[in-house]
């Protein structure tokens, strides 16, 4: 049930009704205003822009967007749910409905149980999405800075699963650019140490964490002093793919710590020495074909020249025609595939696979490529296609103010398993998220295990543990009580009736609203940000019993009192249940 999504179709209906009377435009796109809960709570239940976002639309039928509002409220006071629905200002709706409304929504959480805030069936859902997150370099641990990507990607993924969308999950592993050459050559001296050689510090320019020593180890066994002798050329390519494969096996290791994991692995090499060919000089033919391509040259860059530019003539993709800023070069002056032709090529597989929606999660260092693959993409589908580029920023590493000190085991950072390690997955999770993406996080690895309301995580998951102890203290203090969700949603809800209590319901009906939105926006934080408003609530309204004995959720002398509430308290329980599940947070029964 969606109470928000209910009104936005029955203010629909009354303007479809207005448009079939001539007075509004037929074409009008319904989707466009929203329903709300109205920022200040005493204006009432909802609020709608509806009349203030066809005011264009209507000056030729309406003096001003109220008069259309006017018409809008007085066919809503008609529904039986609304108690009173009023004008604002100048063209705003604010609602208020019912008691009973209150109560059948709560019913409805009860009976739902962890559908609660799921679309409804029949709806539009099953949206064949890919979502392409982490996608680090095969060359080391994963840093802090994977992990924030890595939890927010998959977040965005159980949300979209959550709000009905056919998700696959992907990781492309860079494996064809020379970064994974140097790892091969890193690998390669480890190889040498692990045979007893004195390697001495580091070449600059080598990867220097010690988490190369075992996989020089596993070459060790596997290839005697076979490649000791042997010129680069010759044991390169050997040395390179058991990196990468151990480097990946390192990196769904530390990924699994999190909970997270990918149905699909796609390797960038593959675009060019994969079983179907070069898939990139097939994405160029293809833009060739529908004259999207051509031979020119580009206008110098403002300010100070790169030192790489080359003033020639080159291959160039029209991105421009796509809403992009400059036309893109495709070839390199050697002749080879630049990064964004083979970027190209892999889109096109994910286009060529049936995804409808792809999602990209990159660091915000990539933030200057966005317009170019997005172009890309709109032109290869033709606009069927939607690219959602979702840029994660840095993140900085403390501890009780100050910045973390590196790692050796990586060398030059922090990783992440360090970090999961020491605060549990759950805080890295939940603090990962309760920022918005764009936004650069300070994560203080003190703070984020204290046993305090500052700590967002734990306060939430305390509520959770809070309302199972009240449940839990219900099945002692009154015997025989029933608490299955059946029971609860059979009892007398409509004594609920104190602020705190209809406060607590208010917030658990925003719920399928607060999905729906972060789902449509991308946004996970959304979702936290949610839960720790719904877990100061019920710790609010828990203190108010402690000084209001008549408030507390279990009283002995009324029973059918004491069923309602824990009706309540359970519905609480649930939604923040399914909503720590979107996040990948446990719900735990209790905190020790």
């Amino acid at each position: 049930m969606n109470l928000f999504a209910d009104f936005h179709d029955l203010i629909a209906t009354v303007l479809g009704r207005v448009m079939a009377s001539g007075r509004l435009p037929k074409d009008l796109d319904l989707q466009r205003f929203i329903v709300e809960p109205p920022r200040d709570p005493a204006h009432g239940d909802l609020a709608t822009n509806a009349a203030m976002v066809f005011a264009k639309e209507a000056r030729e039928s309406f003096a001003n967007p109220r008069q259309l509002a006017v018409e809008i409220a007085v066919a809503l006071a008609d529904d039986p749910r609304v108690a009173e629905a009023e004008v604002a200002g100048p063209g705003f709706i604010n609602i208020r409905v019912k008691p009973e409304v209150w109560t059948h929504v709560l019913r409805a959480i009860l009976e739902q149980g962890p559908q609660f805030g799921r679309p409804a069936p029949g709806g539009e859902k099953n949206i064949k999405t890919n979502i392409e997150y982490v996608s680090a370099n095969p060359t080391g641990p994963m840093h802090v800075g994977h992990g924030r990507g890595a939890v927010f990607g998959d977040a965005l993924a159980n949300l979209l699963v959550f709000a009905g969308h056919d998700v696959t999950r992907e990781y492309y592993i860079n494996d064809a650019g020379t970064q994974v050459d140097v790892l091969a050559r890193s690998a390669y001296l480890r190889y040498r140490q692990a045979l007893g050689e004195t390697i001495g510090e580091i070449p600059e320019g080598l990867y220097p964490g010690e988490y190369l020593q075992s996989i020089g180890a596993s070459l060790a066994k596997k290839y005697g002093r076979q490649l000791l002798d042997r010129p680069e050329a010759e044991w390169l390519e050997d040395v390179r793919a058991a990196a990468i494969d151990a480097m990946m096996a390192m990196i769904q290791t530390d990924l699994a710590c999190l909970n997270i994991e990918h149905e699909v692995f796609f390797s960038e090499r593959s675009l060019t020495r994969g079983a179907d060919g070069d898939l990139v000089a097939g994405a160029i033919a293809e833009l060739r074909r529908r004259c999207l391509i051509y031979e020119g040259r580009l206008a110098p860059p403002k300010g100070q020249l790169p030192e790489d530019w080359e003033d020639r003539e080159q291959t160039l993709f029209k991105s421009t025609d796509f809403g992009d800023d400059v036309d893109r070069p495709l070839l390199k002056s050697d002749g080879s595939y630049t990064y964004f032709a083979s970027d190209i090529a892999y889109h096109k597989t994910k286009i060529d696979r049936g995804y409808a929606l792809l999602i990209d999660v990159w660091g915000a260092d990539h933030g200057g490529y966005v317009k170019r693959l997005r172009a890309a993409v709109e032109a290869l589908s033709e606009g069927r296609v939607t690219l959602d580029v979702k840029l994660c920023q840095l993140v900085q590493l403390m501890r009780n103010g100050e910045p973390v000190k590196m790692s050796k085991r990586s060398g030059d950072f922090v990783t992440l398993r360090d970090v999961v390690d020491e605060v549990g997955v759950d805080a890295v999770r939940f603090m990962m998220l309760f920022r918005k993406n764009d936004a650069p996080l300070e994560f203080d690895l003190a703070k984020v295990i204290e046993q305090s309301k500052d700590n967002p995580v734990f306060y939430v998951q305390y509520a959770h543990a809070r309302a199972k102890s009240v449940l839990r203290q219900g099945l002692t203090t009154i015997s025989g009580i029933d608490l299955s969700n059946r029971a609860l949603a059979a009892a007398n809800l409509e004594l609920l009736a104190d602020e705190g209590e209809v406060a607590l319901i208010k917030l658990l009906t925003q719920f399928p609203r607060i999905v729906e939105a972060a789902a449509l926006s991308h946004e996970p934080h959304r979702i936290a940000f949610y839960l720790h408003e719904l877990a100061a609530c019920l710790h609010g309204h828990w203190t108010r019993g402690k000084d209001r004995p008549q408030l507390r959720f279990l009283n002995e002398v009324r029973t059918d009192l004491t069923v309602a509430r824990l009706a309540l308290v359970t519905a609480v329980a649930a939604v923040l249940a399914s909503g720590l599940g979107i996040l990948g947070v446990s719900a735990p029964e209790e905190m020790r």
